[in-house]
């Protein structure tokens, strides 16, 4: 078999697959920024060390792009050690996306108990003003529930005895008035009755399976592009191919 039209067909094989690698990482780091940008107050409400998350998805995007511009260069270069440099980074990007699929599937109980406590504290030292109580208000307009388990966990907040329930518990807004929400007996037909924890976790457990999934189509494609760069590096260190 003549190995020219072998390493051509090869190179071309990375090239894309190197280009596809470094569109993942322009996707993560839009979602990154995109993250910190809007999503910050809600993530702090799911985990004690939320603020990290946005800055780890626009580090690991900027990485993918640079190695993914490095495996292009190599792939044209023909350089059988900048080849294996390429696929050694591979590697590291498959373990380091395994781990995380395996460990989000395996702890995700450990995310909800997380959950359930940031947000039980944010109703308590709710005050209407802060970032914590801002995302509170956002997530339960948005999803139309009201407290951690019912608009009950209200009862227990330091903004209850004064104010009552917050207006974004409503479910018509025109048609709630602050001292309804004050009023113990009247609050009740004027707001939602399903909690915000039982909507997350509802979520959370019916699209893991799907997250999950994801995860690992992703991170077992990284074998494709390993295999092509070592195979690549091998082929050409073999036959002594140089780049015209």
């Amino acid at each position: 078999m003549e190995t020219k039209p072998v390493i051509t067909c090869l190179k071309t094989l990375l090239i894309v697959y190197s280009f596809v690698f470094w569109i993942t990482g322009a996707i993560l780091l839009a979602v990154g920024v995109w993250g910190k940008l809007m999503l910050g107050p809600y993530i702090s409400l799911i985990a004690d060390n939320s603020t990290n998350a946005p800055y780890v998805l626009i580090g690991t995007g900027t990485v993918i792009i640079v190695f993914g511009l490095f495996g292009c260069f190599a792939t044209c270069r023909g350089s059988p050690w900048m080849l294996k440099l390429y696929a050694m980074f591979l590697s590291l990007v498959f373990l380091a996306e395994l781990v995380a699929g395996i460990s989000g599937f395996v702890f995700r109980h450990e995310i909800k108990g997380t959950f359930r406590r940031t947000y039980t504290e944010a109703v308590k030292h709710y005050n209407a003003e802060d970032e914590a109580s801002r995302a509170v208000d956002n997530l339960q307009h948005k999803l139309r529930c009201c407290g951690v388990y019912n608009y009950t966990s209200w009862i227990e907040s330091v903004y209850y005895p004064s104010n009552g329930i917050p207006a974004s518990c409503c479910f018509n807004s025109s048609d709630c008035q602050p001292e309804d929400l004050r009023n113990a007996t009247v609050a009740p037909s004027k707001v939602y009755h399903q909690g915000c924890f039982e909507l997350v976790t509802s979520f959370m457990e019916t699209n893991m399976a799907i997250i999950a999934g994801v995860t690992f189509g992703i991170a077992f494609s990284q074998l494709i592009g390993m295999l092509l760069a070592c195979c690549l590096s091998r082929i050409i260190t073999a036959n002594q191919y140089e780049m015209v």
